[in-house]
């Protein structure tokens, strides 16, 4: 397929997700971190991680659970990506983050990362943003400190034995916690 137009054309348009882009999503989500057609887009789990990244329970669970939404992101009628709000208190959580791996490096991410601070700020009046990524992510780290998230040094176990969150190719991993600042006005 040619993704000059989807990458060179046409506004950015976000809404929330509902069921019935599930069947969508999941193979979005898949393409972005796993598996060989994620190798053509920089954000790609591969080489640390084999088996799902998520699956339609998950998705679903993300659309429907109370205080949370997936942003669904498209451009002339095309999914080009989503990615999880959570209200959390005085945060949201940004997670769930996808971009077609042919359309990464574009600038594609920067918008929707902006977007998704600008909602979280408007829907819930939070004051910071949180994340967690896989702390051997050192590039996808330093992509997201360029957007003025920084690390915490707080780290998570990464949920080995759980097959739901993929097969891991390495026993150093563990989630660190990165937050932004948002400016509330």
């Amino acid at each position: 397929m040619d993704t000059a137009p989807l990458r060179d054309s046409g506004e950015l348009t976000y809404r929330d997700a509902v069921g019935a882009d599930v069947p969508a999503l999941v193979p979005l989500i898949e393409s972005a971190y796993r598996g060989d057609a994620s190798r053509t887009g920089w954000t790609t789990e591969a080489d640390i991680l084999d088996g799902q990244r998520t699956d339609p329970e998950g998705v679903r669970e993300v659309i429907t659970a109370p205080g949370s939404t997936l942003l669904v992101v498209e451009r002339d009628g095309e999914l080009v990506a989503c990615c999880q709000l959570e209200h959390r208190g005085d945060a949201a959580y940004f997670g769930m983050f996808a971009v077609r791996p042919e359309l990464q490096g574009g600038g594609l991410g920067r918008q929707i990362i902006a977007e998704a601070e600008r909602s979280a700020r408007e829907r819930w009046g939070v004051s910071e943003m949180h994340m967690t990524v896989i702390s051997v992510r050192d590039e996808l780290i330093a992509w997201y400190e360029r957007r003025g998230y920084r690390r915490t040094g707080k780290l998570s176990p990464f949920p080995y034995g759980d097959e739901r969150f993929g097969l891991p190719q390495r026993d150093d991993l563990a989630f660190e916690l990165l937050v932004k600042d948002l400016d509330v006005s």
